[in-house]
C-alpha cells in the first residue's frame, strides 16, 4: 500500500513539474526576438553527396534582420527588418510549447510550414535546434541552429 502511494504521488509530481515547464516555458516565448545566429547544415545538399552550409552571425549592418513576436494567445508573427528599417516578408503563425520543444505553423514562400524546436533558454534569449527539410530535397536530415535575442518593438 505505502509503495503504491510512493508510485501516484511521483506520477502526479512528474505531471505537474511537466504542466508548471510547460507554463514556464510558454510564459518565456512570449515575447520578441530577433535571430542573432543561424546556421543550417545540409548533408545531402538537393540530393547531392556533398555537405552545404549556410552560416550566418548577422554582424556589421546585414541587409536583413530576422525579428518575431510570440503572444500568449499561440499565434506569432515574424518578419525581416530591412536597413531601413522596414518590416518585409511579414508572415503569421501559430505556436505552442511542449516541455522543452517549440512547435510553429506558418505558411512562407509559398508553402506550409509545420517545424519542431528544441529550445533552451539563455541569458539573453534562447537557442534553437531542429532537424528539417530545409534545403526542399525531401529528406528531413538538415539541423538548423538558431540564437536569438529579446527585443523591444515599438509599437
Amino acid at each position: 500500500m505505502k509503495q503504491q502511494f510512493i508510485y501516484v504521488f511521483l506520477f502526479f509530481g512528474m505531471f505537474f513539474l511537466s504542466c508548471n515547464a510547460d507554463k514556464n516555458s510558454k510564459e518565456f516565448m512570449v515575447n520578441s526576438w530577433q535571430t542573432t545566429y543561424l546556421k543550417i547544415e545540409m548533408p545531402t545538399h538537393q540530393k547531392s553527396d556533398s555537405l552545404n552550409i549556410y552560416e550566418d552571425k548577422f554582424e556589421n549592418n546585414p541587409e536583413l534582420v530576422a525579428q518575431s513576436s510570440y503572444k500568449s494567445d499561440g499565434t506569432f508573427t515574424s518578419w525581416f527588418l530591412n536597413k531601413k528599417g522596414e518590416k518585409i516578408s511579414e508572415s503569421n503563425g501559430k505556436w505552442q510549447v511542449k516541455e522543452d520543444s517549440l512547435f510553429v505553423q506558418f505558411f512562407y514562400n509559398g508553402r506550409d510550414m509545420k517545424v519542431s524546436y528544441h529550445i533552451k533558454e539563455t541569458d539573453e534569449g534562447f537557442i534553437a535546434k531542429s532537424k528539417y527539410d530545409w534545403d526542399e530535397d525531401g529528406d528531413f536530415d538538415d539541423i538548423l541552429t538558431m540564437k536569438t535575442k529579446k527585443i523591444k518593438l515599438d509599437n
